[in-house]
């Protein structure tokens, strides 16, 4: 078997990634863009000891869920990796993909997991996206690469991002600005970053240095540019690495900061601040989480890794205290501003690790009743777990994960604490790739 080899194969599995899966003698092939049940002619475009790697030439026998994408980039972009198959046979996927990780790492014997919750619109949902600037123009990488694509539009991306990037892309051509070169670090202009809410487009450019020149013209572009924008905001990252945003912002026009709403809360969003993608899936989410959280109005809730305080802030009316942890001190910030705005007063928020101040709550006897984990794709770790299971009045728990393989890595320690999964929701805040979020509740027994 050698690179360059052309065979057939049958796909009978799929990576959690979205790839496709078949076997030549024994031997794992990996080809994108098939579906389980496929017959598919490849060529091998990387044979390693223990695998090899498959380009898709023809479909020969196509499986019934194939559907023709609707964008034009799906084979290029490494963005989005289910465009092929039908949402139905996706959900399908990814239903089966917290399966597999929970009985796999969780060791859950047949897990009762529900269906995932789907959204209404797989296209144009996206209110965050970001576009590397290269040499070779603005776009997106090919998958696992740093080869850009270049293209003026996404079709999971508002539909404000178009006309955004055709601004700063003329703009770049008429006064010669320089996109950054990450193998030499000279240029200037890295990325664009645009994040969208009900007052508009916040527009994000990334810069490797300081002083941005002609920024008077490329603020007139874009507010010319015929979709409404609320700020514009330089961002300075002046390490030379592939690293996307600074520490540094710098108000060029409007407002700093994006506003939006989830379920009737209002929210400042400044632009390094973390803010769920998907509005109408976030509501499901929250809404979601809200539920299994059982609250009657009596409860202290301990929200962590709070962020801007979405979710607490959420829970409000339903609970008698919000104490919010965030790492970040900016995040913090909104949070506080996001529940003055709302005119909560039982909201709290300390900046700090979430596994460092578990102790201090502790020790001013907050007593929480229920905890809100939402933490990043590595999880939460076994000391903050320790602590919040140590906690005497703590009787659920809901855990929001965006990685399944660390939610069952956590689901299974929180077991050894006597905490185990009632209900197992996958809700789907990121069709046409392989991402799925999914909301746990963990009582103790």
């Amino acid at each position: 078997m050698q690179k360059n080899d052309i065979y057939e194969i049958q796909i009978t599995g799929m990576t959690d990634d979205g790839c496709g899966v078949g076997r030549l003698n024994g031997f794992a092939v990996f080809v994108p863009y098939t579906i389980v049940g496929e017959t598919v002619r490849i060529v091998l475009i990387k044979v390693l000891k223990s695998y090899a790697v498959g380009k898709l030439i023809e479909v020969i026998k196509p499986s019934e869920h194939r559907t023709k994408s609707l964008c034009k980039n799906f084979y290029q972009c490494g963005g989005c990796a289910l465009w092929h198959m039908s949402y139905d046979e996706e959900l399908k996927f990814k239903k089966q993909k917290v399966a597999d990780c929970l009985t796999r790492i969780a060791k859950l014997k047949n897990p009762r997991i529900e269906n995932v919750v789907a959204a209404d619109s797989f296209d144009r949902y996206r209110n965050k996206s970001q576009f590397p600037v290269t040499e070779n123009g603005i776009g997106m990488y090919a998958a696992h690469s740093h080869r850009l694509i270049e293209m003026n539009d996404c079709l999971i991306a508002s539909k404000a991002v178009k006309p955004i990037i055709n601004s700063v892309r003329y703009w770049m051509k008429q006064f010669s600005v320089p996109a950054y070169n990450e193998h030499t670090g000279h240029g200037l202009i890295r990325n664009i970053y645009i994040r969208g809410g009900r007052s508009g487009s916040l527009v994000t450019i990334v810069t490797a240095k300081r002083e941005l020149y002609r920024s008077k013209e490329l603020i007139d572009e874009l507010r010319a540019c015929g979709t409404p924008i609320c700020g514009i905001v330089q961002n300075v990252n002046v390490k030379n690495t592939n690293t996307i945003l600074g520490s540094e912002n710098k108000t060029l026009y409007g407002s700093g900061f994006l506003k939006d709403d989830i379920g009737g809360i209002e929210f400042e969003i400044s632009p390094l601040s973390f803010y769920q993608v998907n509005k109408p899936q976030t509501k499901k989410l929250y809404q979601i989480a809200k539920e299994c959280a059982g609250l009657t109005g009596s409860e202290t809730l301990l929200d962590l890794y709070c962020g801007i305080g979405t979710i607490g802030l959420f829970m409000s009316d339903k609970v008698r205290r919000i104490i919010g942890i965030e790492t970040s001190e900016a995040a913090v910030r909104d949070a506080r501003r996001n529940a003055e705005i709302n005119n909560i007063t039982n909201a709290e928020y300390y900046s700090g690790k979430a596994e460092e101040l578990i102790d201090l709550i502790k020790q001013k006897n907050y007593a929480p009743d229920v905890a809100v984990l939402d933490p990043p794709r590595k999880g939460c770790g076994k000391k903050l777990l320790s602590g919040i299971a140590d906690i005497k009045s703590l009787r659920r728990i809901v855990y929001i994960s965006c990685k399944p393989s660390t939610l069952a890595r956590d689901i299974e320690q929180l077991a050894e604490y006597g905490f185990f999964p009632q209900r197992i929701i996958p809700v789907d805040m990121f069709p046409r790739t392989p991402h799925v979020e999914t909301v746990v509740l963990l009582t103790k027994i």
